[in-house]
């Protein structure tokens, strides 16, 4: 029987997203262009990738031939949380502070983004307790 399709982007989507992301709507020679920074990739391949992203509703097509410009659909913040979200359940079994264990642990996280990390979590944590409580009426 065959898996059901993703909802999430498979790798080659999200180079070909983070293309639009970075330029915003463009035509398919530049999508090409911004993926051959990284590797060599044919047209035909990309217009064919876009086509299923297209139908998987990621990306979308504004006018026709050579003027036409592809743009993303979805931002990259609801993706990146969709893709985090499946990642801490299928991994860590809903346990997000696993995954930020891991990485802080396993030394993923430069000083900078473990500071950075710390004010988050201070921010987030004084936002909690500063929330004014409803109380009950009698």
């Amino acid at each position: 029987m065959p898996r059901a399709p993703s909802p999430h982007p498979t790798d080659v989507e999200l180079e070909i997203l983070q293309a639009l992301w970075n330029h915003g709507p463009c035509s398919l020679s530049v999508v090409c262009e911004t993926l051959r920074t990284e590797r060599e990739v044919a047209a035909t391949t990309v217009a064919t990738m876009l086509r299923v992203m297209s139908d998987k509703q990621l990306v979308k097509r504004t006018g026709s031939g050579r003027g036409a410009t592809w743009s993303a659909v979805v931002t990259q913040q609801r993706t990146e949380a969709g893709m985090v979200g499946a990642l801490v359940d299928r991994l860590f079994a809903g346990a997000a502070d696993r995954l930020a264990a891991h990485l802080v642990e396993g030394g993923q996280l430069n000083p900078t983004q473990l500071a950075e990390l710390r004010q988050l979590i201070d921010q987030q944590s004084k936002s909690t307790t500063t929330k004014p409580r409803k109380h009950k009426e009698k």
